[in-house]
């Protein structure tokens, strides 16, 4: 039933463009273990020696194989009542965090469901695995937070919580970028 769940998300994730060939990884927490996907796997298509269980708080003989950002979702667990983690990289999400420090949906779903959304990372160096404290802390208060350059990190009860709201955040983000097409346009004479 867990593979199901991560083979379900992880090829909607991929179907969906909101993420690449092996990028994103998705989590969840079993109490005081969690069960992350494997470093270089490819979502779209996991399988079950893909999924890696190891400890929140310590390392095992497994931690190797986990994500590059297991760091990040064991601060999430340690930090927020969270269950289930979705790390995303979707292309107008990551377009807006390069020029944006908080994105504001402009849309009514986006901005009922999300709210406004921190974009972490500026003025630091973004690398996978970092800013793990400053994401576990933004997503206290927050379902979803961007880090610049990166990606999404969205937060819920299941998989399929945390895969909404990244979904509504790229909806959103894809809203804005439309916008401001049609906002720099020529006037037509």
């Amino acid at each position: 039933m867990i593979l199901q769940q991560f083979q379900t998300v992880g090829r909607d994730l991929f179907d969906s463009g909101l993420i690449y060939s092996q990028s994103g990884n998705l989590s969840l927490r079993l109490g005081d273990r969690l069960i992350i996907t494997r470093r270089g796997s490819r979502l779209g298509s996991l399988q079950e020696h893909d999924l890696i269980e190891t400890g929140i708080e310590k390392n095992d003989r497994s931690t190797p194989l986990a994500s590059i950002e297991l760091p990040v979702h064991r601060a999430i667990y340690q930090h927020t009542p969270a269950l289930a983690i979705v790390h995303a990289h979707p292309r107008h999400a990551v377009t807006l965090s390069l020029a944006e420090e908080e994105f504001v949906p402009p849309d009514t779903e986006g901005q009922v469901t999300l709210g406004q959304i921190p974009v972490l990372g500026w003025g630091s160096e973004v690398t996978p695995g970092g800013l793990a404290d400053v994401i576990a802390g933004a997503l206290k208060e927050r379902k979803i937070v961007l880090v610049r350059g990166h990606g999404s990190f969205a937060i819920g009860q299941l998989l399929e919580e945390a895969y909404s709201y990244t979904t509504v955040l790229e909806a959103s983000c894809q809203i804005s970028c439309l916008l401001r097409t049609i906002r720099t346009k020529p006037p037509t004479e």
